[in-house]
């Protein structure tokens, strides 16, 4: 008989994700993956001026801000019909840029990684690195004053935990290293952002802020050590963990997923906005056919609500028909998420997505070296590979900037005024997957706001058919030989959005 094992919250950084499991024979046979909290924010805006959009969601994600600004703003941008300018096309992607980087560091070090580590073998580590061993006494300190949370992992360490003191203790070092270097990227992002979180230089057309010398001499400055701990550091974790004492859970195909992969593309190259040019590729697997990248169709989104509180008539549509109805006395509701879907199927979306479907060479390497399939650990090894990518790419985009001054364009904003009508709509990458907002104007006021979130995707209920979320799916089959110690349930929830 299965036994049901229920982990609320299971999230480090977000306390609102429930997940329920039933264990039978050592493994999952079933999840249910549930978002306890309401948004909201759709309600909020209706009456509101579209101004306020960009400012108001960025609410919405405490680790993406800059994100749901962003889509916010592409948004706007189609619904005021509005010719973003080039420097302001660069700029938003450099904000964006540094958001991403900090994500990235922050999800593998500090939310993940302790999953994997045996944190107490510290207390063995004998060499003679000074560094280390400020490291080991401080954490010897925090466990003798019963003061270990974050460090200690909710779950006891099993066999896949990395327990050698030596790379225990620089992995903690690491952890303790990236604090800075987030910060950094935090500060990177204020240069053009004017702050962190919710930054204020976005606006419907462009941006406000006028780049300057100092400014971009101040954002390569920090870029450039951002750019030496990715590769030296981050990356090099992360392939050392997924080619060495994590390469088992690999090859188990722990947390494998539905085989549906979907990118908007992210990074503007040409016109703002347009999906189809941009530095991460837009596209489409399914089915579990790697090789086989389709072209992205926007028509073929819609959102169910079987399982999730809303009427029923909030189901089937396009997010620009979208409605926000609650009905909190729904039979068989589990979930304050609607069920995403492209093409009628649910679809993982995620740095793993990205990279599988823009293909970049060096990571299809990586796949094919570790083995071709999609894992927990495969998405640990697309976010380290994708911070790679985009931190080193935020140099071409800098010079791309200078070279605009240089020839005499500083047009930042195509400044139009609110619309009687309008309709628009925003579709980016947040690191942690698909981002789309669309905005419905009358009478210069939001008539209609919908959003679908990264974490909606990945997380939600299963839908009219019956056919689980990614995260339901990526779970069933995922080895718990002790039911009082599910630690492999958060690896793999947490190697989507943790």
């Amino acid at each position: 008989m299965a036994q049901k094992i229920t982990i609320d919250p299971i999230t480090r950084i977000e306390g609102h994700l429930k997940i329920e499991v039933e264990v039978e024979d050592g493994k999952v046979k079933e999840a249910y993956s549930t978002a306890a909290m309401a948004r909201g924010f759709e309600q909020l805006l209706i009456g509101k001026d579209p101004r306020d959009a960009q400012i108001v969601t960025q609410r919405i994600c405490g680790v993406c801000p800059a994100s749901h600004g962003l889509a916010a703003a592409q948004n706007l941008d189609k619904a005021f019909e509005a010719k973003v300018p080039d420097n302001a096309r660069i700029i938003r992607n450099l904000i964006v840029g540094s958001n991403y980087v900090m994500s990235h560091i922050l999800h593998f070090y500090h939310l993940a990684a302790l999953d994997y580590l045996d944190v107490m073998a510290i207390a063995k580590y004998t060499g003679k690195d000074p560094r280390l061993l400020a490291v080991k006494d401080k954490i010897v300190g925090l466990v003798e004053a019963e003061d270990t949370y974050p460090l200690t992992p909710r779950y006891d360490p099993d066999e896949f935990s990395v327990d050698d003191p030596e790379i225990v203790t620089t992995a903690v070092a690491h952890y303790l290293e990236a604090l800075e270097k987030r910060k950094k990227a935090q500060e990177m992002l204020t240069i053009f952002g004017g702050k962190m979180p919710c930054y204020c230089t976005l606006v419907p057309g462009g941006v406000t802020i006028h780049p300057t010398p100092d400014m971009i001499a101040a954002f390569k400055y920090h870029l450039m050590d951002l750019i030496d701990f990715v590769n030296n550091v981050y990356l090099a974790d992360v392939l050392a963990f997924g080619t060495g004492p994590l390469l088992p859970i690999h090859q188990l195909k722990v947390g494998a997923g539905v085989g549906n992969f979907l990118s908007f593309g992210m990074f503007d190259l040409g016109v703002s906005g347009d999906y189809k040019n941009r530095f991460l590729k837009s596209g489409v697997i399914m089915d579990g056919k790697l090789e086989e990248v389709g072209e992205f169709d926007p028509t073929k989104i819609e959102e169910a609500v079987k399982y999730s509180w809303y009427t029923e008539d909030c189901g089937g549509l396009h997010p620009t028909e979208g409605k926000t109805e609650y009905d909190l006395d729904k039979e068989g509701a589990y979930s304050f998420a609607k069920a995403p879907r492209y093409d009628g199927k649910p679809v993982e979306v995620n740095t793993l997505a990205r990279m599988l479907i823009t293909q970049d060479k060096g990571f299809m390497d990586l796949v094919n070296k570790i083995g071709a399939h999609p894992s927990a650990v495969a998405r640990h090894a697309a976010r380290a590979w994708e911070c790679k990518m985009v931190a080193e790419a935020m140099l071409d985009w800098l010079d791309e900037l200078v070279d605009n001054l240089k020839a005499g364009n500083t047009d930042i904003c195509d400044d139009k005024p609110v619309p009687e009508k309008g309709k628009g709509i925003g579709m980016v990458e947040a690191p942690r997957g698909c981002l789309l907002h669309c905005v419905q104007i009358e009478g210069k006021k939001i008539k209609r706001y919908q959003v679908i979130a990264a974490t909606n995707w990945n997380v939600c209920p299963r839908d009219d058919k019956g056919q689980r979320g990614p995260i339901e799916e990526a779970l069933v089959g995922t080895p718990v030989p002790d039911p009082n110690n599910p630690i492999n349930v958060v690896r793999v929830v947490r190697s989507f959005d943790p």
